[in-house]
């Protein structure tokens, strides 16, 4: 199972992880991985100011954009 830990600390969340929670749940119903792939939530992960952050598989995502986010997602979750 791949895990995504997206960090819902009001500063992040009001900068892009709103967004980027929605890209995320498209991207994973879309290639059909939504059942392999967790995804929880963060209060605050503590680094603030280089987010929106996101982890995926231990691997960290900061300042991440919406619009950079599929090719993330397809790097860390599609490709082997």
């Amino acid at each position: 199972m791949k895990n995504i830990l997206i960090c819902m600390g009001s500063s992040c969340f009001a900068r892009e992880n709103r967004e980027n929670l929605k890209v995320i749940e498209e991207f994973l119903r879309s290639h059909g991985i939504s059942d392999s792939v967790h995804i929880e939530g963060s209060l605050c992960m503590g680094n603030c100011a280089a987010g929106p952050n996101i982890t995926i598989n231990g691997t960290e995502y900061h300042e991440v954009q919406s619009d950079a986010l599929p090719e993330i997602l397809k790097k860390e979750l599609l490709e082997i």
